[in-house]
């Protein structure tokens, strides 16, 4: 049976002002609440996702809640997260958006043959906004207030940084991406990015990979990145699971979430890596209508719902 990933399932990253992430991301960003819930292992965190209108695979930014100090930049972590907008004229409005915001921008420059945009979030999360051409589906939330033209439709390239390719590259490969190209980095340009891609390829399943040897390591916190999951069929999971033993691959072993099922397991430089399927999705305990509006928890946290929710900080 061959098995292969079909491209980045969703991010999750670190704020410790979980109120104000949620006006950014929902207001500023314009992206839809579509999960309110907790972190599974850690219930007195919110986990909040943004993703599309429907909460798509593929378009799902994630947050924990966790009261930690600032993320110190460096080597051995998740450098930049990318969100896919439709066309340079979208570029245009998100730079003029934000700067009307004063939130920090760069200018909108091409980076490995598509126009970009880099982006910070109040708390340092390094974003970029990266032209899709609109190719793909995308299902833009009506109560917005970005107009549907201009919404981000998803994630695109995430940004490694490593100080030694060879291992990650291994790594990599054994789960089935192929490296396709590289470029300059655009900050230290004597550094190389190499470009692995997964499954069908393109803008949604692409691995963007820095060899920064002179870079100390990172260390975690508010504005970094937790970890980057990667989108599995749902009838490969057993599969992706045996095939992690199969390569010696130390792994969690197998983590049902709810709406989604997982494995998790660190590349060789560190970076936590989750493959997750693509169902059964957030509808599976919400009307469509109303993702996000409220606080629900994975089954076996359900006995625990009233001393959960007391415990978390309003949001509103």
């Amino acid at each position: 049976m061959t098995i292969e990933l079909k491209g980045i399932h969703h991010l999750t990253a670190v704020s410790a002002k979980i109120r104000d992430n949620k006006r950014f991301y929902t207001r500023t960003l314009g992206m839809r609440l579509v999960k309110r819930s907790v972190n599974q292992d850690d219930v007195s965190a919110y986990h909040l996702f943004y993703a599309d209108a429907k909460g798509t695979p593929g378009t799902d930014l994630t947050f924990f809640d966790w009261p930690v100090s600032a993320e110190m930049r460096g080597s051995r972590s998740i450098a930049r997260t990318s969100l896919r907008v439709a066309g340079a004229e979208s570029l245009e409005f998100w730079k003029e958006q934000l700067g009307q915001q004063n939130v920090r921008a760069g200018e909108i420059e091409e980076r490995d043959g598509r126009l970009t945009l880099d982006v910070e979030d109040p708390e340092g999360q390094r974003l970029a906004l990266v032209d899709d051409a609109g190719t793909g589906a995308a299902y833009p939330w009506e109560e917005s207030p970005i107009p549907v033209e201009h919404q981000v439709r998803g994630l695109g390239p995430i940004h490694l940084s490593v100080p030694r390719l060879d291992p990650t590259s291994k790594i990599l490969e054994a789960i089935g991406m192929r490296p396709v190209r590289e470029y300059a980095h655009p900050e230290q340009k004597s550094d190389t990015v190499h470009v692995f891609e997964m499954g069908p390829g393109g803008i949604a399943a692409e691995l963007h990979v820095a060899e920064q040897r002179s870079l100390p390591p990172a260390r975690g916190g508010a504005g970094g990145v937790h970890h980057v999951a990667f989108r599995s069929a749902d009838a490969d999971y057993d599969a992706w699971a045996d095939k992690l033993n199969t390569l010696r691959i130390p792994n969690s072993g197998k983590v049902d979430r709810y709406w989604f099922r997982s494995l998790y397991f660190r590349e060789p430089n560190g970076i936590l890596f989750e493959i997750a399927t693509d169902g059964p999705g957030f509808g599976v305990d919400e009307d469509m209508a109303t993702l996000g509006e409220k606080v629900v928890l994975a089954p076996f946290l359900e006995p625990q719902r009233d001393k959960i929710v007391a415990a978390l900080k309003p949001i509103d």
